[in-house]
């Protein structure tokens, strides 16, 4: 967390870092777009034949552009906390970025899409070795069979305590409550776990 300058008697204005994270398609631009209040930051880039054989694209066929940077946004949650929005690359050759992205970072959202739910696991095991508090997003695509966050959390092994929160990242309301729901988990977290462990590159 970084403090800012306050008036006197006022509490410190805090700034802090959150990581979206997840596999190639699930939805971290759209995310960072539906509920940043400033116009974010892109580096999405058209997919090209050279992706072919390299990227997974299956079940986004459709998908015709890809982050190869970072996404970045900002919300104001209260009058007094400033959550800094840094969307990682999905695709496995730019993961090299997340060691630099994740530096300071409070805590992480990883969004799943149930339809490839297996493309989760590279991101929950990066925060796990890493020691990063972080909850798991459903986005609840359209026609994709819904679960219970109970089942998911089953399915991708979770350790008891992570938050798994069904939601739209279009939408923004939904997108807030998920913001909401890491930062309550890293106080909850901080006060009973060591601190960050050292950084560890995403499993394949």
């Amino acid at each position: 967390m970084v403090f800012g300058r306050s008036e006197p008697g006022e509490p410190p204005l805090v700034t802090t870092k959150i990581l979206i994270a997840g596999g190639f398609g699930v939805g971290k631009t759209t995310m960072v777009g539906s509920i940043s209040e400033i116009r974010p930051l892109r580096t999405e880039e058209p997919l090209t034949d050279r992706g072919v054989g390299v990227d997974d694209v299956s079940g986004v066929e459709r998908k015709s552009t890809t982050t190869v940077a970072m996404d970045f946004g900002r919300i104001t949650l209260t009058d007094r906390l400033v959550l800094y929005l840094f969307g990682t690359p999905g695709q496995e050759r730019f993961w090299f970025m997340w060691d630099e992205l994740a530096l300071g970072a409070l805590g992480a959202v990883v969004i799943a899409d149930t339809r490839r739910l297996t493309d989760s696991f590279p991101s929950i095991d990066y925060f796990e070795r890493r020691g990063t508090p972080f909850v798991v997003a459903v986005n609840c695509f359209d026609g994709a069979e819904r679960h219970r966050a109970e089942d998911i959390a089953i399915a991708l092994d979770l350790d008891p305590g992570v938050p798994v929160l069904l939601c739209d990242v279009r939408q923004r309301e939904s997108s807030k409550e998920v913001l909401i729901s890491l930062v309550e988990h890293v106080l909850s977290w901080s006060e009973t776990e060591p601190g960050p462990a050292g950084a560890a590159a995403p499993a394949g």
